[in-house]
């Protein structure tokens, strides 16, 4: 098996100015990424598609190669999946493969074994793996939204038919961006992640935190120091 590895990091992040080379501890959270991915005997390229040429002097300077993304899949509202794809054919021109990993750069607290365990769940029986955690908001139980006169009412309608306590609420998790794993032409010929059969590899909270806000970049910049 050819096991690629993918990341992602384009600039122009609003939340947080230049995220993906923001530090945690003393590197970058790209640099983080990249040398994790180069860690993995089991993955035997990596890549950055990116349109920024700072992220890609720091991954040049790692020995990654390094894809440059078309702005127009690197706007705030583009596609990640036409990012991937573009990723794709770009590799496919020299290389052919069988399993595609991403492995978003906002997700610094991964392990290894985590991105491993990803790439040996994807088999015959699925189409892609994902990762998630046990979500501590369930919307059987806990969530509400706001009605057009301000009022708030539960946001599953069903709930009242089928639980009257919490622990009988379905169980349900929150994917996050730790590792995705696929095959090319999964990507190339469909339109979505959940286009076919999926599986979920569950991570711990405390490994699974997705930098999005300065208060998660605060957080992971905790844990990290911590561990």
């Amino acid at each position: 098996m050819k096991n690629f590895a993918f990341i992602f990091a384009r600039s122009g992040s609003k939340r947080i100015k230049n995220k993906n080379i923001q530090k945690i501890g003393e590197e970058t959270l790209l640099e983080i990424t990249l040398k994790q991915a180069k860690k993995i005997n089991i993955i035997q390229k990596t890549f950055l598609s990116t349109d920024s040429k700072i992220m890609a002097t720091i991954a040049k300077n790692l020995n990654i190669q390094v894809i440059m993304r078309p702005k127009i899949l690197a706007k705030d509202k583009s596609s990640e999946w036409l990012a991937w794809q573009h990723a794709i054919i770009y590799v496919k021109k020299k290389y052919e493969f069988d399993k595609f990993i991403s492995l978003p750069v906002t997700s610094p607290l991964r392990s290894t074994t985590d991105i491993t365990n990803c790439i040996k769940m994807l088999d015959k029986s699925n189409d892609i793996v994902i990762t998630a955690s046990e979500t501590e908001r369930n919307p059987w139980f806990n969530m509400v939204k706001m009605n057009k006169k301000n009022y708030v009412e539960i946001l599953n309608k069903e709930t009242d038919k089928i639980i009257d306590t919490r622990h009988k609420a379905p169980k349900v998790y929150d994917m996050t961006t730790v590792c995705y794993v696929s095959r090319p032409d999964y990507i190339l010929n469909n339109k979505s992640i959940f286009s076919g059969k999926v599986s979920a590899l569950i991570i711990p909270k405390e490994r699974s935190i997705d930098i999005d806000t300065i208060f998660d970049l605060k957080v992971a910049r905790l844990l990290y120091s911590k561990n």
